[in-house]
């Protein structure tokens, strides 16, 4: 007997218990479509992360200062003020990890643009935080030398910034007012989007370092003190050496003694990041294990249901064995009609795995990612759940006596 016309007997002997059928497949329906969104799910959870480490930009640290203790009560984390712009200049040329860094101070102020006014964030900070960020302009130009030094009124800004400001209109050459400072709009920042805690990137507002201090804040003094520098490590190099010769170099800057605690505080984002997505990808393989238990349960149900099939027709496969038919036939026929159940309830699994996921991504609100992947592998653990459990009751059939099956009451 060939494949064909075995496929024919499967199809005949699964429509005649058609409800026992659809059944048997639930387990099947069920399983497939868990896993395909599982890892839909789990899969955009990846996806996600990925978004954010690309937004933030490659191999970056971030230096903050660390906590001061006055009258004997510890301030909170970052009330220290130990960082300096000379700071940041010490790191650049001596590190040789190093890239680029960028020194910075931040606020957040209403802003004006005619009868318009937002608020936002204001960083002061210097041309290196664009390489530092990996943010290019959509439009526009980097800060000048001599706006750095000389305290420039000129700003680059996000595109919420530009939108909620300018709407459609073109924002270069435009005049933003900070506090009481005017401030002439030299670039827009290319789109970033949100960073892993939610916030807006860009909804921001870069001037020059010197113009924060002097112009919006009106700080004065020689120790030109600083809230924060993004450091960027050269592709290739070490992130733990460049973190512990930075960590070297500002404690001996710092004149701190063997034992004393460090004064500063030295966050590696882009491990954070990168252990948060292997915690995604660890969890997308746990949804997808705890999925495919259903798998195994529709493979149970459809052994169990061959095994009756296989009883009740006992009477059959001793008839088609007088009459000819090889055990092999018999193992074929059903083998074929465990594996036609399976790759049935596959394809239904297959749908409201799709409609689940796009259930998920509408009503949760959670990104979501259907692989073709995830589908091809859901369907072929179906058909090897169908051939695994169903080989047992195909056995058993094959393995009847003629004689013995005609006698079966």
């Amino acid at each position: 007997m060939n494949a064909l016309a075995a496929l024919r007997l499967a199809w005949r002997a699964l429509s005649t218990n058609l409800l026992r059928s659809i059944l048997t497949m639930l387990g099947i329906i069920i399983g497939v479509a868990a896993v395909i969104t599982m890892l839909a799910i789990g899969t955009g959870a990846q996806e996600r992360v990925a978004e954010q480490m690309k937004s933030l930009g490659s191999n970056l640290m971030l230096v903050l200062p660390g906590t001061i203790t006055q009258g004997g009560v510890r301030l909170g984390a970052q009330s220290g003020q130990s960082l300096t712009e000379d700071d940041a200049r010490a790191i650049a040329a001596e590190v040789p990890e190093v890239q680029a860094v960028a020194p910075s101070l931040r606020t957040g102020l209403q802003i004006v643009a005619g009868n318009t006014n937002w608020s936002t964030s204001i960083y002061g900070t210097t041309n290196d935080y664009f390489e530092v960020r990996d943010w290019p302009l959509a439009e526009g130009r980097m800060f000048e030398a001599a706006e750095m030094s000389g305290a420039g009124k000129v700003a680059i800004i996000g595109k919420t910034v530009a939108e909620q400001l300018f709407g459609d209109a073109d924002p270069i050459d435009q005049t933003i007012r900070i506090k009481t400072v005017p401030v002439t709009v030299i670039g827009v920042l290319e789109r970033k989007g949100q960073n892993s805690y939610g916030q807006d990137q860009d909804d921001t507002v870069i001037v020059p370092i010197a113009t924060f201090r002097k112009r919006i804040q009106n700080w004065s003094g020689r120790l030109l003190r600083i809230s924060a520098m993004s450091v960027k490590v050269r592709e290739g190099q070490s992130m733990k050496l460049a973190e512990d010769n930075i960590r070297a170099l500002l404690r001996q800057r710092h004149r701190q003694q063997p034992g004393q605690d460090d004064d500063f505080s030295i966050r590696n984002l882009t491990e954070m990041l990168a252990a948060q997505e292997e915690s995604s990808r660890v969890m997308t393989l746990l949804l997808a294990a705890v999925a495919g238990v259903s798998l195994v349960v529709g493979g149970i149900g459809i052994m169990n249901i061959m095994l009756v099939s296989v009883t009740e027709r006992t009477r059959e496969i001793g008839l088609r064995m007088a009459v000819g038919a090889r055990g092999r036939d018999i193992l074929l026929q059903f083998l074929i009609e465990a594996m036609t159940m399976s790759l049935i309830g596959g394809a239904i699994g297959i749908v409201v795995g799709a409609l689940s996921t796009w259930g998920v991504a509408a009503f949760a609100g959670w990104q979501v990612v259907l692989d073709g992947r995830a589908i091809a592998l859901a369907v072929g653990f179906s058909a090897a759940v169908g051939i695994f459990f169903g080989y047992y009751p195909a056995r058993r059939a094959a393995a009847m006596l003629p004689i013995q099956a005609l006698r079966y009451e």
